[in-house]
């Protein structure tokens, strides 16, 4: 059965700290504008990195609002610091790779019917839920095939 596609909500993530009552700075809207612009996920120490203007605090208070907010989806890797990407579709789940960390977003119908038949053998309610799959994405794929192609195989430990 193939994903259930949503259409891409529309992101405007200095509304979304407005929202929640706090003031537009320049330095938020430096680190909002930057968010927007990037188009895989991020760590917090690459936005600092590329916003040197920006208090470091500032762009992690930042961070961790707009997670609060739902506009941003915090993701755990397997051997490093979070990353981050737009919550570009409502209710989502996230594909990430575990050779170059790239991300991305499912939503799967199968996914929601178990959680509902989780609801009747749950003691409690359910308050949420969260999936990442970690994958080895098709770029990294196709690399290892031209390097096993051409004998450059190389393995990492």
């Amino acid at each position: 059965m193939p994903p259930v596609t949503a259409d891409p909500v529309e992101v405007n993530l200095i509304n979304a700290l407005e929202d929640r009552g706090l003031r537009r700075t320049a330095a938020r809207s430096a680190v909002t504008d930057r968010i927007e612009r990037v188009s895989d996920a991020f760590t917090a120490e690459q936005l600092c990195r590329e916003l040197p203007d920006v208090g470091r605090a500032t762009v992690y208070r930042t961070i961790r609002h707009l997670v609060d907010a739902g506009a941003l989806c915090k993701l755990p890797i397997l051997d490093g610091a979070p990353m981050y990407s737009i919550a570009r579709i409502e209710h989502h789940h996230h594909t990430i790779c575990s050779r170059c960390g790239a991300v991305g977003e499912f939503r799967h119908s199968t996914v929601e019917r178990v959680m509902r038949s989780l609801e009747k053998e749950i003691d409690g309610d359910i308050v949420g839920h969260r999936m990442e799959i970690f994958i080895t994405c098709s770029s990294c794929l196709a690399k290892s095939e031209i390097n096993s192609s051409s004998g450059n195989s190389s393995v990492s430990i």
